[in-house]
């Protein structure tokens, strides 16, 4: 496999909790959350508002690193990247699937994911079977 790209992005989580006061997180989280983030929004949701907007933060963080990692070869949707944290059971990292409508071949996604207190800082490194043009 080769790299495709590398992406990186910060969010302030001020800004989410802002936007989550002024509009919910409802609209936000249909807008960017994969069907499976969005189950596991429906817990979320119950918790905390600092919680919230993490869960959210972390996610567009991630979706926006990928976008910049695949482009131009490829150009994801919100809800065709699927971000899944650390299973300390399974001893499994995190992770970003990519099903996209039109396969252009195998995508491997590694995401690094920071938190320091009022920001997530994501990475994301794309592998593909082709390189890119």
């Amino acid at each position: 496999m080769t790299v495709l790209g590398i992406g990186v992005d910060v969010v302030h989580l001020p800004r989410i909790a802002a936007l989550l006061r002024r509009r919910g997180g409802q609209r936000f989280a249909n807008r960017v959350l994969s069907d499976a983030e969005l189950r596991q929004w429906n817990d979320v949701v119950k918790r905390d508002n600092a919680e919230q907007a993490r869960f959210l933060a972390v996610r567009f963080s991630v979706k926006e690193a990928a976008y910049k990692a695949l482009y131009p070869t490829s150009r994801p949707t919100w809800k065709e990247l699927s971000y899944h944290g650390v299973d300390r059971i399974a001893k499994q990292k995190p992770g970003l699937e990519y099903t996209p409508r039109v396969t252009g071949g195998p995508v491997k996604l590694h995401v690094s994911i920071s938190h320091d207190g009022d920001y997530v800082f994501t990475t994301v490194l794309a592998e593909g079977m082709t390189a890119p043009t």
